[in-house]
This record gives C-alpha cells, sequence and structure tokens, in this order.
C-alpha cells in the first residue's frame, strides 16, 4: 500500500492539475440573446429570458437592473442559474438586462439588451 501511495505521489510531480483536468476557455465566446431582443416593449407579466446555451457554459450569470447599468437605481435580480432561460414578473419600468457564462476556470462578457415594460 505504501508503495502505491509513493508512486502516486511520483506521478503527481510530473503533472500540474491543467493537465490532469483541463477546461475550455469560454472567455472569447459571445453569448447569443435570444429573447426578449434589445429595445423591446413588453406587456407587464411574467417575461422569460432566454439565450442559446454555450456547450461548455456550466453556469449562467442573470443581472436586471433598472433603468440601467451605467446608472442603476435598483439591481432587481441578481442571480446564478444552470439553464438558458429566466422567467421573472416585473412591474412597469424601463430596464436592462445582462448574462454571462462561467465554467470551473473561465466566464465570458456580460451581453446586454435593454427592455421596457409597460402597463
Amino acid at each position: 500500500m505504501f508503495k502505491r501511495v509513493l508512486l502516486l505521489c511520483l506521478l503527481l510531480q510530473f503533472f500540474n492539475c491543467e493537465e490532469i483536468i483541463e477546461v475550455d476557455d469560454i472567455s472569447e465566446e459571445i453569448i447569443v440573446i435570444l429573447a426578449p431582443s434589445d429595445n423591446t416593449t413588453i406587456e407587464a407579466s411574467s417575461i422569460n429570458f432566454s439565450w442559446q446555451e454555450l456547450e461548455f457554459g456550466e453556469t449562467y450569470h442573470l443581472q436586471i437592473a433598472t433603468p440601467n447599468f451605467d446608472a442603476p437605481q435598483q439591481i432587481v435580480e441578481d442571480t446564478l442559474i444552470t439553464s438558458n432561460n429566466f422567467s421573472i414578473t416585473l412591474p412597469a419600468n424601463n430596464y436592462q438586462w445582462q448574462v454571462k457564462a462561467m465554467n470551473s476556470a473561465y466566464e465570458t462578457q456580460f451581453t446586454t439588451q435593454s427592455l421596457t415594460v409597460e402597463e
């Protein structure tokens, strides 16, 4: 048993963790928004935000702000999810929403869209 542990320790010295577990670099990928499209006006109701799934993305970081991320009055939603869609009911207002993909080592840039909700 001791010889096996010693052999394993010797083998691990010759490999770094990246060689053992390779994580795909998604940092140059772009999230493609499906809905709602940029500058859309929607009647107040449950809104389904959706985007194309990224092959090596494990989770998605979704944020919704009012009126926008340059001068936010409120961050309405800030969540991590494992699917490529999210539903929420929003009151009438102007919003921006953004989403990015992440895996254990890399993340994409946020893709940001504007949205108006009317009564």
